[in-house]
């Protein structure tokens, strides 16, 4: 006789708590946003932030007047998680905002946290030069750089990118410099930092 076979259920992990470790306030919008934007992803309602709610649609078909009906409770969802997880002030100016308009005013309200964010990033990028030590290290560095300036919106071509890590550093690789370059080569910056 076959053993008997256990069926596993699968429980979806909850990674709310993440936004209730650090509220809203004013000065922590971009640490709220990346974590709000995990858990959105991990629920699959990241799309309310993206899209406005569309206008209601005839009741046929009913595929698309579904779709709508799941995009307001999303929308409805995630509204609510966003109030829970700010400082009381804010919940009361926003509370009657849908999630996508709220999560574009926001982004109005803290846009000079954005923008200094990204200067400090474009400035640590370009003021770096290599000294001395390694090479993947350094590369590495710039990379975060470049990965934070992605994450705020505004990523560096990757051809620029590489121009930029070939011209921080020390004069000991100018021959790498001059090969890299003539040979045509067009790496990611993964596998240039390996070479």
């Amino acid at each position: 006789m076959a053993p008997p076979t256990t069926v596993t259920h699968h429980h979806p992990m909850n990674i709310q708590p993440i936004l209730d470790k650090e509220k809203l306030n004013h000065s922590n919008f971009l640490d709220w946003h990346r974590n709000l934007r995990i858990v959105l992803k991990q629920e699959k309602k990241d799309y309310v932030l993206e899209k406005q709610t569309p206008d209601e649609p005839p009741a046929l078909p009913k595929a698309a007047h579904d779709a709508w009906l799941k995009h307001i409770d999303d929308s409805l969802d995630v509204s609510c998680l966003m109030l829970a997880s700010m400082v009381p002030d804010l919940q009361r100016d926003l509370e009657l905002f849908t999630a996508f308009d709220m999560i574009e005013h926001l982004k109005e309200m803290f846009g000079k946290q954005v923008r200094t964010k990204r200067f400090k990033t474009v400035r640590a990028l370009h003021g770096m030069k290599m000294e001395s030590g390694n090479v993947s290290t350094h590369a590495l560095k710039m990379k975060s750089y470049l990965d934070q300036l992605e994450r705020l919106g505004s990523p560096y071509p990757q051809d620029l990118a590489t121009d930029l890590i070939l011209n921080s550093l020390p004069k000991s690789y100018d021959t790498f410099i001059m090969n890299y370059n003539m040979n045509g080569w067009e790496k990611p910056i993964s596998e240039l930092y390996g070479m």
